[in-house]
């Protein structure tokens, strides 16, 4: 049976779901979007979630096309449907379809919300026992990344460099500095025991998980810098590891082929990744 997804109103079978190719998500990438994870049925850190599209589409003057109390449901009615346990529910939200291709904002013209999901068990990800290899790449991206935009090319390009090279991400590289991965916020656990990830700005985008993660350790009296890292203090770093919505906590083992301590899963980043799943479990819903 084919998988059901949300498209403007109705509920269709996935690969039936369709928009106009005058979308202006299509066209101009004028759009948002979101993933929330779920775990055993239940969706995690969710409202952290919402909060980030909220504050997204209101960057770009699009309006939602419906409260987020009905997002909500439409998220929980695709889980059921779809009879999910563990995975993803995304969310696309675009400024809707014109009649022609103009760059100024359409009037009169209604949001498009598409949604879906996809099975993913992350509790359970070999790579989060293994640990990753990551690549650096230039960050060619532009200057408003606070903006959860669906224009992704530079991503697309980042994560495709990884996975010519065996890693499992790229880490974005500006003036010298880690910003953040393709699809990932970046931590390392210094010599003295400090966690350190950059501070939110434009430069980086405000992780929901990253925003967890940090809260988590801080409530363990775990010493926290929100500030920005070269890689080679990443490679003299304790440990390294990634955090997102579609992985929890990760750690990194190697940095463009050199190894990050003994090239091995490190205990911090397993701790936080038990502590999370322990959040994600406790405050699901």
């Amino acid at each position: 049976m084919s998988e059901i997804a949300y498209v403007n109103g109705a509920y269709v079978p996935l690969n039936e779901a369709k928009v106009s190719i005058l979308d202006r998500g299509f066209l101009f990438a004028d759009g948002i979007y979101e993933v929330s994870a779920v775990l055993e049925g239940r969706l995690v850190d969710n409202a952290s979630h919402l909060a980030r599209l909220q504050r997204s589409v209101g960057e770009i003057s699009l309006p939602l096309p419906e409260p987020l109390e009905r997002i909500v449901e439409i998220q929980r009615e695709l889980i059921a449907r779809n009879s999910l346990e563990n995975g993803l529910v995304y969310i696309e939200v675009t400024r809707g379809a014109d009649a022609g291709r103009d760059f100024a904002f359409p009037k009169g013209v209604k949001p498009t919300l598409v949604m879906f999901t996809s099975v993913k068990d992350i509790v359970n990800a070999p790579a989060a026992k293994t640990g990753i290899g990551v690549i650096t790449v230039p960050d060619i991206r532009w200057e408003r990344r606070d903006i959860k935009s669906v224009a992704l090319l530079a991503q697309v390009l980042a994560k495709q460099a990884a996975a010519q090279a065996g890693a499992g991400e790229a880490w974005m590289i500006e003036d010298g500095k880690v910003t953040e991965g393709g699809s990932s916020s970046a931590f390392i656990l210094t010599q003295n025991d400090v966690l350190v990830t950059r501070e939110n700005s434009s430069s980086i985008l405000p992780g929901c998980t990253r925003k967890a993660v940090v809260k988590l350790a801080e409530e363990r009296q775990l010493r926290v810098e929100e500030r920005s890292f070269t890689v080679e203090e990443a490679l003299e770093a304790k440990e390294a590891f990634i955090t997102s919505a579609s992985l929890f906590v990760q750690p990194v083992i190697s940095i463009d082929g050199k190894a990050v301590a003994n090239g091995k899963p490190g205990p911090m980043a397993a701790r936080l990744r038990e502590i999370y799943i322990d959040f994600a479990r406790a405050t699901g819903v």
